[in-house]
């Protein structure tokens, strides 16, 4: 009895206090329309169960593309509609094998060939392996110390971030990079650290970048628990070679497509507020929180606002680019697309950095006094859902070319906790089953929420 008095009391009086504010109102007829009919985890498990990994240029990504275009039709929203889009196409082969050699004695180790990386020749590559903690060294070391060799990258996650993404910007570098790099030394071969905290034997891929008209040499990808182990085996026995096989390849560019819902605003229908994530994924796993749950999330905000019957003063749409994983091909063309329709954006807002609790929103291109404004009419309204954190940073690959060709639009990124994150990200467990239902939806409303409010008040104060 005392329980539903206290809950009963402590719901009246958020109502109450909220019937003093129209925008608190709004923001909880949002937040209660997603926590009770939400629907972005019924459609997360279609897109990860029924199609799975979508690697640009696959026919899985084909298949997100007409199945996520007709979700947003049956909607009914505004307009839907396709960008096309050309795609690089990479494709893994058969599964990668590594070994580390010494002597007789071989031990097995977890690696994944890394995104656009070429093959090992067809019976593999073995060759002495030196350890570096980055770039830096390698240019200390020099081409008389490489030439020949496998450049093993091995510097770990910074663990004094306490945003991880801070982390992964701080290591992943000698992944991107990297074996570029290595290759102008006489490096043969290339094999990098997992860009996550955890030890464990699960490795994780992304994407590599060659210079144009540079040598491009095999790289992969190794488990922290393999590069443990190989770590210590180098200090203890000198010349240690390393096996590698990988059978991977670069076909043709293939026709793809962003695929963009949208609500047309009734008092500015060609300003734009956009919400998006990357439709595409890597092929080790379901794409799950990388990035199906900001895929439907997006959607989820333009189908919350039609159930509310809200109809925006700004046209707002969900953009699902394709490509953010290996190319960027999605948000370059949305850009681009943009200036030639000369569409002015007033605001765009990324999800991709998981389905996970909201914590709130970081700030590109935004001005100090603006940001102060919105901390002090805005953070109260969001303080009841535990998304109130209000932050200059950054936003996001996709929506980043908008800021060429529209200097005044406000770059967003949506910001859940992040502890989690670069445990599951490219790898394997980024299933399904990792994503928990109430977290996401919460997700889902918050960016609705912030939506509102933009809409509602412009980006001045």
């Amino acid at each position: 009895m005392k329980f539903k008095f206290l809950l009963s009391f402590l719901l009246g009086s958020t109502l109450a206090a909220s019937a003093q504010n129209p925008d608190s109102v709004y923001l909880r007829k949002i937040f209660d329309e997603e926590l009770v009919n939400g629907q972005p985890y019924q459609n997360l498990q279609y897109l990860c169960k029924q199609i799975g990994p979508r690697l640009s240029g696959s026919a899985n990504a084909q298949k997100a593309v007409d199945w996520t275009k007709k979700l947003m039709q049956q909607y009914g929203f505004d307009r839907v509609f396709l960008q096309e889009v050309m795609v690089p196409h990479w494709v893994r082969g058969e599964k990668e094998q590594a070994k580390i050699v010494s002597g007789n004695q071989q031990v097995s180790v977890s690696v994944v060939a890394l995104g656009g990386s070429v093959a090992t020749p067809k019976e593999g590559l073995k060759a002495e392996v030196i350890e570096v903690q980055g770039i830096q060294e390698l240019k200390t070391l020099g081409e008389k110390a490489i030439k020949g060799k496998i450049v093993f990258y091995n510097r770990p996650f910074d663990p004094r971030f306490i945003e991880t993404g801070a982390a992964y910007g701080a290591a992943s570098d000698q992944r991107f990079r990297g074996p570029a790099e290595a290759a102008k030394y006489g490096a043969i071969g290339v094999i990098v650290r997992s860009m996550t905290e955890m030890i464990d034997d699960y490795p994780h891929t992304g994407a590599t970048a060659y210079e144009e008209g540079g040598n491009k040499i095999p790289a992969a990808a190794i488990s922290t628990k393999g590069a443990n182990l190989l770590s210590l085996m180098l200090k203890q026995q000198k010349g240690l070679q390393f096996y590698l096989k990988q059978n991977c390849q670069t076909l043709p560019d293939v026709l793809s497509y962003n695929v963009v819902g949208e609500m047309k605003g009734t008092e500015n229908p060609n300003e734009f507020i956009t919400v998006g994530g990357h439709l595409d994924s890597w092929d080790l796993a379901e794409g799950a929180h990388d990035d199906g749950t900001g895929v439907m999330q997006s959607v989820e905000v333009l189908r919350i606002f039609k159930a509310l019957g809200y109809r925006p003063k700004h046209s707002i749409r969900a953009v699902l680019f394709m490509n953010e994983e290996n190319g960027h091909k999605g948000g370059l063309k949305y850009a681009e697309l943009a200036q030639k329709n000369n569409e002015k954006h007033l605001a765009a807002i990324e999800t991709d950095e998981g389905g996970f609790t909201p914590r709130g929103f970081s700030f590109s291109g935004i001005q100090s006094n603006v940001l102060q404004g919105m901390i002090k009419n805005w953070k109260p309204l969001l303080e009841p859902y535990e998304v109130e954190r209000l932050t200059k940073g950054g936003a996001g690959t996709d929506i980043e070319p908008l800021k060429e060709t529209r200097p005044s639009i406000t770059l967003i990124g949506f910001r859940p906790d992040s502890q989690r994150y670069f445990d599951i990200h490219h790898t394997a467990k980024d299933v399904f089953e990792n994503v928990n239902k109430r977290e996401l939806e919460l997700g889902a409303a918050s960016i609705a929420a912030l939506i509102y409010l933009i809409d509602q008040h412009g980006l001045t104060f």
